[in-house]
């Protein structure tokens, strides 16, 4: 029995030292990165930037893979099922690791246990604009103008903080609006512009280019505070006599759940050293993009709070789960 015993000590010694190992000398390829939205969609082109950025830290390429559908459940999906050994990451955001729990009835993964925080890229207020030939020059007209005709204003909606952003405006100012649903921001932007939709509300990235551009109209933006990159907009709390009204976007990177502490840690500093890159920072500062470089263990507090955030606005919005 002695001799067994040893010789099982003595397996999971060479078991932990393997392990410890891989953790060293972690990166050696290529690590993938699933951005589980369209290309073209902010979280496109913030976990593009990040991971060009984390790749010159880590000596390895970072590809990119895109896997949109079901606001970001599909590709949240692929990560949660992949081998723990940090080679394949979710650049995840407030609907695949907050917002979808309260949002379906049923997902393929346990969203509070399946993923291993990483790091905490930012965040980013949305703007809620309209069809240039909405009959409304502000938040305030508009809303009236739904109270004269409920559900006649259309909205369109392509990820989690789209379709709950819009759905609370709604509920907190007393109004019913239809919802079109897009399979990714660039479409429902493209149907804004040419009118098949009236209002779409969505993050920088997406909106200011075709705000300032004179393509839509902007009319208010939904963060607490202006935004330096457009401060001519309001607040929704502004535009509406509000208090309470606040939803921004934001991005986080989680791998697989049982990833070994050590390349947690080394893909943490990667996204820190990309978050405090004066290039990236430059880069995104025009679409009010706010970096908040950190701990795993301050994502995973927060990832925890803000499930209990938006769960609350899904439910005061009155989403029913899909």
């Amino acid at each position: 029995m002695r001799s067994v015993l040893s010789c099982l000590a003595l397996a999971a010694a060479t078991l932990l030292g393997a392990s410890s190992a891989l953790a060293r000398a972690f990166p050696t390829k290529p690590i993938k990165a699933i951005v589980p939205f369209a290309p073209g969609s902010a979280t496109d082109q913030i976990g593009r930037a990040f991971a060009n950025e984390m790749a010159k830290t880590l000596g390895q390429p970072i590809v990119v893979e895109n896997k949109p559908g079901v606001n970001g459940m599909l590709g949240a999906a692929d990560v949660a099922k992949a081998t723990p050994d940090g080679y394949t990451i979710l650049i995840g955001t407030n609907s695949t690791n907050a917002a979808l729990k309260s949002l379906m009835k049923q997902l393929p993964y346990n969203q509070d246990t399946a993923f291993a925080p990483l790091g905490y890229p930012g965040s980013v207020p949305l703007i809620v604009a309209v069809n240039n030939d909405v009959p409304a020059g502000n938040l305030r007209e508009l809303v009236d103008m739904a109270k004269a005709k409920p559900d006649s204003v259309t909205f369109a909606s392509a990820s989690t903080s789209q379709l709950v952003s819009t759905e609370m405006l709604a509920s907190m100012a007393g109004i019913k609006m239809t919802n079109v649903p897009y399979k990714s921001g660039p479409a429902a932007m493209t149907d804004l512009i040419g009118g098949q939709v009236n209002l779409f509300t969505a993050d920088f990235a997406v909106m200011l280019p075709q705000v300032k551009g004179g393509k839509v109209r902007g009319l208010a933006v939904t963060s607490t505070k202006r935004s330096a990159a457009i401060p001519e907009l309001p607040t929704v709390n502004e535009a509406l006599g509000l208090k309470d009204y606040e939803l921004i976007a934001y991005f986080a990177m989680f791998a697989p759940a049982g990833t070994p502490a050590d390349v947690v840690a080394k893909l943490n500093a990667a996204i820190n050293a990309a978050a405090n890159s004066k290039e990236l920072q430059d880069k995104f500062a025009p679409i009010g993009f706010v970096v908040e470089p950190g701990t795993p263990q301050a994502l995973g507090e927060r990832t925890r709070l803000e499930t209990a955030k938006w769960a609350k606005a899904i439910k005061d919005a009155k989403i029913e789960p899909q």
